[in-house]
Order: structure tokens, then C-alpha cells, then sequence
């Protein structure tokens, strides 16, 4: 991939001097959804998939970018000065917001750049494809300057850039899982106060299939900042009979005996998602640790019953996967994955049945849905790296 990009980059921006290859891969959640703003758990992990960045720096203030997935955008100017997001900027709001955040962290950012780049997570699919960018551009600026930052550091500067430049008010889970992947873990990682363990996925015999639904979903106008405006009010209503700092803090029993403080019946059901669920991702990697795939899988599955129904955050796209996918022998586990409204689906599935699943999977999904549902067999990955 390396030579390709380099190519390309030679094509658009004119040579390669001192341009140098970048990777930073896509996340996929296994299990905690909905529950990094809500103070709990999240079980995510870095993919083999990602994107790829080319990036020189330039001795001007002018800040050049192009996309071989948007090659009809054409390049893309800006400056390092006055950065704002701007909608005819499209894609290129998300490294100028983390440049922008490095800027607002005290970082002398004081050269522009070009940068092209490629990816092979599918475009708003919900592996995110935002935060890769984010944390890729983070790891570019780096290696740069010789910025004195950790990969955790990187991850909070892309949360910082996508809640204040981009105005989506994500979590920090997947630039978290972005910056910190590791081969063949997971991240069990505690939103509340960033504390976290690697936990080995030996998945013998088994492996993880991302189905994307196709059905394109944008964060920012998706009903996701709704969702964590109910969670906030469920929160503040509790906390008027509990001393708790966030949902997460709740076990099942503490959540049912004082529900009845939460005013509004569609609250309650929120609020329990983001209770009960940060209860099974605990359960999930404690299975998993035990060697229980049986009972991760489980879990997962009771996972898509709780985002459909108490959270309703699913839609046809994914109810209809999940379900044809639970249909099929040799599934372990199937649910939505990421913020919902479309995107993908995570699935553990036994190896020598994995190409029979695309297909069946594939096959009911295009009947009820109408269009074509994408496949892609994964592996899990490192964090960023220079190439």
C-alpha cells in the first residue's frame, strides 16, 4: 500500500522529497455500546484495516489535502491560520480540527502540509473512519514537530477536535481504541476515569466478520447527541436519590430499585441501556478471559436486543443483518456495532463457516433491504505507525 499511496502522492502534489507513509487502523467495538459518554465500560480493538496517510511538510502556511476515496474533491486548500470548520471543506474538517486542537493545546503547529490520503474501512460505516483520521493526523504532527505526546494523548486530542471543531459530542472510545490497539487484544477500557487492560481475543477456530449495511449515517445529523441529552437528564434525575457521578457507576439492582426517579418512561429504557449493557461488557470480558466464547457471544447477542429496544438506535438495516445473521449456523455472536442509524454489525463466526454466512446473510439482507450488504473478514491490529 505503501508504494501506491506514494505514487499517488507524487502524482497530485508533485515528487516524493521528504514525504514519508503513515497508518492509523479503524476500531471495531465487540461489546459496550453507548456506555463511553455514560461513564462505563467499553470493549473495543484496533483493526488491520484503516487509513493511510502520505504527508510532507511545507515551509509555507498552506495546508493542501487530498483523498483517493474522494478524488472527485479534487484537492482541498486551507491554512494553518484561522482554522474553522467549513461544510464546503467536507472530509478535511477532521485533520484540520486536530491540527486545530494541537494549536489550542499550546503545540506550535506553525508549518502547513500536504497530506493524501487512503482508506479501506468503508466511508460512514460506523468502524470509524473520522477518528483513524484524527489519530492518524495526530501521529503525522508528532513525528513532525517531535512532540513530546503519548498515544493516549493522541486519542484525548482527537476527542477534543471532533466535540469542539466538528461538534460531534462523542466519547472517547474510538480514538482511545485507535491510538492504543494492540495485535490480537482488545481494550477493556474504563470511560470514567481512562483506566484500561489489554485482554488477549483468542478466538480458536472462530473469526471476527464486519457486515456493513450500506445505509450511510453521519453522526453529527444522526440522533446520537439526542440520546446523550436523555442520558444526561435520566442521570440528573437519579442523582436526586443516589449519590452517583454517572450511569456507569449503577449495577442492575441499584438501577431498579430507583428508577422510578426518572420522570419519563422513554428515559428509563435509555438509562437502563447504559446500565445493563456496561454490566454485560464486564460479564463479556470476564467470559472471555474464562475462555467462555459461548457466553461472550451470548452477550453480545443480548447487547442488539437492548440498542433495538431500550435504546432504539438500530433501524431495518441492522435489525434485519443481526436477525438473518443469528439464523445461521456456526454464529457465535451478532450485533450492531458503533453509533447505530446504519453502519456495521460485528459478528464471531466459526472458520469453516464464515464463507456460507456472507452469503446467506448476504442473500436475506438484499431481499428485505433492497441493496447490497458489504463483508469484510478482519483481523485484529496495532495502534499507529510510521511506515
Amino acid at each position: 500500500m505503501k508504494k501506491e499511496v506514494l505514487e499517488k502522492f507524487s502524482e497530485v502534489f508533485g515528487g516524493t522529497d521528504g514525504a514519508k507513509v503513515y497508518f492509523a487502523p479503524g476500531r471495531v467495538n465487540l461489546i459496550g455500546e453507548h456506555t463511553d459518554y455514560n461513564g462505563g465500560h467499553v470493549f473495543p480493538c484496533a483493526l488491520t484495516i484503516g487509513t493511510y496517510g502520505a504527508a510532507r511538510k511545507r515551509e509555507d502556511k498552506l495546508l493542501r489535502f487530498y483523498s483517493m476515496n474522494f478524488e472527485e474533491l479534487g484537492v482541498l486548500e486551507s491554512s494553518i491560520e484561522g482554522l474553522k470548520p467549513e461544510k464546503e471543506a467536507d472530509w478535511t474538517n477532521y485533520p484540520k480540527g486536530v491540527i486545530w486542537a494541537f494549536q489550542e493545546k499550546g503545540y506550535a503547529v506553525d508549518c502547513g502540509m500536504d497530506l493524501l490520503l487512503f482508506g479501506n474501512i468503508p466511508n460512514g460505516s460506523g468502524l470509524s473512519s473520522s477518528a483513524s483520521v484524527e489519530v492518524l493526523t495526530g501521529h503525522i504532527l508528532r513525528d513532525f514537530y517531535g512532540f513530546d505526546i503519548s498515544n493516549q494523548d493522541l486519542a484525548l486530542i482527537g476527542q477534543y477536535s471532533e466535540n469542539k471543531f466538528n461538534g460531534v459530542n462523542c466519547g472517547i472510545m474510538d480514538q482511545f481504541a485507535i491510538a492504543m490497539g494492540k495485535e490480537d487484544h482488545a481494550i477493556f477500557l474504563d470511560t470514567a476515569d481512562l483506566s484500561y487492560q489489554y485482554a488477549p481475543v483468542k478466538l480458536e477456530g472462530a473469526k471476527i466478520v464486519i457486515g456493513c449495511t450500506n445505509k450511510k449515517r453521519g453522526l453529527g445529523d444522526s440522533k446520537y447527541n439526542e440520546r446523550r441529552s436523555e442520558c444526561e437528564t435520566a442521570l440528573a434525575e437519579l442523582q436526586k436519590v443516589v449519590d452517583i457521578k454517572s450511569l456507569g457507576e449503577l449495577s442492575e439492582e441499584q438501577f431498579e430499585e430507583y428508577k422510578s426517579a426518572i420522570q419519563d418512561e422513554v428515559r428509563v429504557r435509555r438509562a437502563k441501556h447504559a446500565v445493563y449493557e456496561n454490566q454485560r461488557t464486564v460479564k463479556a470480558v470476564e467470559a472471555l478471559n474464562n475462555n467462555d466464547i459461548a457466553l461472550f457471544g451470548k452477550l453480545m447477542n443480548a447487547s442488539h436486543v437492548s440498542l433495538s429496544k431500550d435504546y432504539e438506535v438500530t433501524g431495518a438495516e441492522l435489525d434485519t443483518m443481526v436477525e438473518a445473521a443469528w439464523k445461521q449456523e456456526g454464529v457465535i455472536g451478532s450485533r450492531m456495532t458503533g453509533a447505530g442509524f446504519g453502519g456495521c454489525t460485528v459478528s464471531i463466526v466459526e472458520e469453516d463457516k464464515v464463507d456460507n454466512f456472507i452469503q446467506e446473510v448476504r442473500k436475506e439482507y438484499k431481499e428485505k433491504i433492497g441493496y447490497a450488504a458489504d463483508f469484510y473478514v478482519v483481523d485484529i491490529g496495532d495502534g499507529p505507525v510510521t511506515l
